[in-house]
């Protein structure tokens, strides 16, 4: 560490170290208004929108010690303790509880400070912890918190490049999103709402039956705005509708199937014994869990299994292009994930191998579409479950097989470029989390960690 580094407390350095509201909001939540941040709203180093409630303007003003503005450091104070983020441009006004909120004064860098809770005081947060039944950090506590503190122009300097490689991956992140969007979005025009079917149907004067009608007229609506597919996949799809039971109205032609009949096959994953130490020590073999679900490419899981492990329990071994779903674990069921290599995973997991004539994205978005039905049939009081029987059940329109490569061939592209972004942002996660504890702690400078960048070999 620098000479020039300081040893300092949060509050000799913060303008104000205040605590966000403390009280009951059932009864104040309302449709839209004013964004109240609770915990699960912050993650590290940046602000989600998941379930985020809304207060009156009015309520706003009652509680206004607890008002937030751009530029606040937020720490999470119960649920995931010490967790921090900065309040971004676009929360121009909000309000929030059960955060502990910090107004940096001018020798602070608000990021600097989000960046060092995050990573160099953690110990501190752990160690402050109280209360028997749930455990929270309190304002007393962040109050004495200690910070290496170099001077302001260099806090700035080590903010950029750790925010270089943050706004990196934050861009993967936001690029997938559209990507995977896209890809969704085909799938349900082409075999959920049935648009180029409707186009068919319209084009020869066939009749659209009634629940179909309105997108029928919506689709007429768009005029030349409407896209058309290239006439050689247009044609792949019939121009008639018939209806039946368990799906109303599909395509003319179109077979309905339990998704079983799409698979190679579906087996429930395992865990092989933890006494074991040779089942898991030194392991290369992935074994992912339910929470490592994110519906999208799984890349690598948080734990791995040896050979011996496989070999010595029920763990099956399912090659790349494996959709799993998780079958229990609130709140992950119907959580999906695709193999990008040959993995396995816990019992919570039921694995659909696909056959080759179908391929992994039908599949998983048959089983996206499903979801909702899913939950509704999940059982268990504590804690709510699916079975490997009710996932090969789920219902799935069997389309022509050429067809179905029309849709691949789109699909494939897309989900390339979203695993090639995961593999760059786990790349920059790597690099990011070796710098971190060491630019945060005077360990390595700024010269010595922008020479790291470079022999990375990253891109930035």
């Amino acid at each position: 560490m620098g000479s020039d580094w300081q040893e300092v407390t949060l509050d000799e350095v913060a303008n104000e170290v205040t605590v966000g509201y403390v009280g009951s909001m059932t009864s104040e939540y309302v449709d839209a208004g004013v964004p109240f941040l609770r915990s699960k709203n912050v993650d590290v180093l940046r602000i989600n929108q998941d379930d985020l409630k809304f207060i009156s303007h009015d309520f706003h003003k009652q509680i206004s010690k607890s008002k937030l503005a751009p530029g606040d450091v937020v720490i999470v104070r119960t649920g995931k303790p010490g967790t921090t983020a900065v309040v971004p441009e676009w929360l121009q006004e909000a309000n929030c509880s059960d955060l502990v909120i910090v107004r940096c004064g001018s020798r602070i860098n608000n990021r600097f400070l989000a960046y060092y809770v995050n990573s160099v005081a953690s110990s501190h947060v752990n160690a402050h912890l109280v209360g028997a039944v749930q455990q929270h950090f309190n304002v007393g506590s962040a109050k004495c918190m200690k910070v290496l503190l170099p001077d302001i122009s260099e806090q700035e300097r080590i903010v950029e490049i750790l925010g270089t490689l943050d706004e990196k991956i934050e861009l993967n992140r936001q690029m997938n999103t559209t990507l995977e969007a896209m890809a969704q979005a085909l799938f349900k025009s082409w075999f959920v709402d049935f648009d180029p079917v409707i186009d068919n149907a319209l084009a020869a004067g066939n009749p659209i039956p009634e629940p179909l009608q309105a997108r029928a007229e919506m689709r007429k609506g768009l005029g030349e705005q409407r896209k058309p597919l290239p006439a050689e996949i247009q044609h792949q799809f019939p121009s008639r509708f018939v209806f039946t039971e368990e799906m109303g109205w599909v395509p003319e032609g179109w077979e309905l199937v339990p998704i079983v009949e799409l698979c190679d096959r579906v087996q429930n994953g395992s865990t092989p014994k933890r006494m074991e130490a040779s089942f898991w020590e030194g392991g290369s073999i992935n074994w992912f869990k339910t929470g490592e679900l994110s519906d999208s490419v799984l890349l690598e899981s948080e734990e791995k299994i040896t050979q011996e492990g496989l070999d010595n329990s029920s763990c099956k071994l399912w090659p790349a292009g494996t959709v799993l779903i998780a079958i229990y674990a609130a709140p992950t069921v119907g959580r999906l994930g695709v193999l990008s290599q040959e993995s396995t995973s816990n019992q919570a997991c039921t694995g659909l191998v696909p056959l080759d004539t179908i391929g992994p994205y039908f599949l998983f978005y048959t089983l996206l579409n499903s979801r909702e039905w899913l939950n509704t049939i999940a059982v268990g009081a504590a804690q709510q479950n699916i079975s490997k029987s009710v996932v090969e059940c789920v219902p799935s329109l069997k389309v022509p097989e050429n067809l179905l490569a029309s849709f691949n061939d789109s699909v494939l592209p897309i989900w390339a470029s979203v695993q090639q972004r995961l593999e760059h942002n786990n790349s920059l996660i790597r690099l990011r989390d070796t710098l971190l504890p060491k630019l945060l702690s005077g360990q390595l400078r700024i010269p010595e960690a922008e020479a790291m960048i470079e022999r990375s070999g990253v891109a930035v």
